[in-house]
């Protein structure tokens, strides 16, 4: 019995279903100027009507005044070119009908008192009033911002093929500024499927207007439209296309709300559009200014691989901004830099934390201080220890080198380690290593200890680098060294180290080694067999020319050399 009674139940709904599909379909037919004079004929009738209810006269008094203003919006809609043309004109006109159609209901129902309680039907007026404003802002945007026109005529493309879909393209766009939520959810849906199916041909369609129709929807109460909107701006953020316009439409603020309170995947896409936009430093800095500092720090800790990577990015980008440094150390990044340098989830991860360490150990002894106390040391010696060792974490240890003192470095092998980054590192981190060595040794015993550690041979060859950078800092770090025996003797019994000091001799003035180079040759010119070979390579004349150029150092090295020239001519 009863399922027989659930049957016709359902052939009851399935019967009216059927129907409202049947007249959606007779009223999709309707042209729009035929909408239009529905809309016109309905709006005499619906003010009569509301003017005769008592009831709620606040509330109905401004019901009124916003139907009074339909007819002169929708003349300007209909005097609009492509009025006829545009589905979403027709659609609008709907939206409107409808909407005065619940006016006379709600004006019947007051008029006669047949309301289910008064509160109810307050939420009810004040939902009309908010359908009322809804449909006007609407027109008015169809009218202003160019919506129709962007919407109805294509752009010129090579291939008529695709016409039509660079229009559905358009409308799709102009969605996201009107209508009701779920018109907009489903814009959104077959948006972020046209971005993955061809983005290069949705973007050059992408406005500022419907950049900021987006960013309004960020904070819309759907939690759906919420998820969809940061997903489709996380795609315009990675492409940078629309950086400035996302900036000044004001993306900041809810982006960072969203990493605070949002589902992991609104989390993991609010980072990822943050992290691309945090590349500047105005931004950085306003990120920072609205409170997103302590979310991403939170996420860092948190959140899976990729939410990991894009916060750890967007924090190391906020670190290379000088002032951010201390706020950036009070809300807890040096031990989550640390911790994510020893067990970040992806590598990518595990370098934007040394980096973020790199800027950290640059700000201020205190910072440096602080590092030391949390163990980032031992966690920055061991990220070295990979096949090719990268500039940031070397760096960060070279900037930690005066904090520390020289027997806990040798005890936490920091010399082996660096050598291994001469051998292997990159160019960066090479000429980050020669510049600790040469911070390292700051007294006979560490020069002594640098001798033993094996890195003069690598010094030597890192003279003959193609970066500047890295033939000026293993330049300087020799300078400082030659004055330790038996390093001075290692120097001298291999051939390519007077032959590539005396190369860096060069006046070029984009060669920074040559006066590093002078100070070097000048600690070997003790041997006559370094100098015969300083004089065979040609450095008199390169001394001469460093010489009228004042580098210190460069008159005593040519008078030593010019001096045993001589002596050597009178000999034989």
């Amino acid at each position: 019995m009863g399922t027989m009674a659930e049957l016709v139940t359902m052939g009851k709904f399935g019967a009216m279903a059927e129907e409202q599909q049947v007249n959606q379909m007779i009223m999709d037919k309707q042209s729009a100027e035929e909408w239009l004079s529905r809309v016109h004929s309905l709006i005499p009738s619906v003010l009569s009507k509301a003017k005769t209810v008592k009831n709620f006269a606040g509330r109905w008094k401004t019901i009124i005044s916003k139907i009074e203003q339909i007819p002169a919006c929708l003349s300007d809609l209909s005097s609009h070119p492509c009025f006829s043309k545009n589905k979403l004109c027709n659609e609008q006109l709907q939206s409107v009908a409808k909407t005065l159609s619940e006016v006379i209901e709600l004006a019947e129902l007051c008029s006669t008192e047949k309301y289910e309680g008064k509160l109810r039907m307050q939420s009810n007026l004040d939902a009309l009033s908010g359908k009322l404003d809804l449909n006007l802002r609407d027109c008015m945007v169809l009218i202003k911002t160019g919506v129709l026109g962007e919407a109805t005529l294509p752009l010129y493309i090579s291939s008529s093929s695709e016409t039509p879909k660079i229009s559905s393209l358009k409308e799709l766009l102009a969605r996201l500024q009107i209508g009701h939520l779920e018109s907009k959810h489903n814009a959104l849906e077959s948006l972020l499927g046209a971005m993955q199916e061809d983005e290069k041909m949705v973007m050059p369609l992408i406005g500022r207007a419907n950049v900021a129709a987006l960013v309004q929807l960020l904070t819309a109460t759907s939690t759906r439209i919420r998820e969809k909107a940061v997903n489709l701006i996380s795609v315009l953020a990675e492409s940078g296309h629309c950086d400035e316009w996302l900036i000044s439409e004001g993306v900041l603020p809810p982006l960072v709300r969203l990493i605070e309170s949002g589902s992991l995947e609104t989390k993991e896409k609010a980072a990822i559009a943050i992290q691309r936009l945090s590349m500047t430093e105005e931004n950085a800095r306003e990120i920072a200014g609205h409170g997103g500092i302590t979310p991403l720090i939170d996420l860092c800790k948190t959140g899976d691989s990729v939410s990991q990577a894009a916060s750890a990015a967007a924090l190391k980008n906020m670190s290379a901004v000088s002032e951010l440094r201390q706020l950036l150390a009070e809300e807890g990044m040096v031990r989550v830099s640390i911790d994510l340098l020893n067990h970040g989830i992806l590598l990518g991860s595990r370098e934007h934390m040394a980096e973020c360490l790199q800027n950290l150990t640059a700000a201020s002894e205190g910072l440096r201080e602080a590092i030391v106390s949390e163990g980032g040391v031992p966690s920055l010696l061991a990220y070295l220890d990979g096949p090719l060792p990268q500039e940031p974490a070397v760096t960060a240890l070279r900037n930690l080198i005066p904090s520390v003192n020289p027997e806990i470095w040798v005890a936490l092998n920091l010399l082996p380690r660096l050598t291994h980054v001469l051998k292997s590192g990159s160019l960066g981190a090479q000429q980050a290593a020669a510049s600790a060595i040469c911070r390292f040794t700051c007294s006979p015993e560490t020069k002594r200890l640098v001798g033993e550690s094996g890195c003069i041979p690598e010094m030597v060859k890192l003279l003959e680098s193609k970066s500047n950078g890295c033939r000026e800092a293993a330049a300087q770090a020799i300078a400082g060294l030659v004055t330790e025996g038996r390093i001075r003797r290692e120097l001298k019994k291999d051939g390519k180290s007077v032959t590539n000091l005396v190369m860096l001799l060069d006046s070029n003035p984009g060669n920074t080694a040559k006066k590093y180079a002078v100070a070097g040759l000048l600690g070997l010119s003790g041997s006559e067999k370094s100098k015969k070979m300083m004089v065979s390579y040609g450095a008199i004349g390169y001394l001469k020319k460093l010489s009228e150029m004042e580098v210190i150092g460069a008159d005593k090295l040519l008078e030593k050399l010019e001096r045993g020239k001589l002596r050597s001519f009178f000999h034989r």
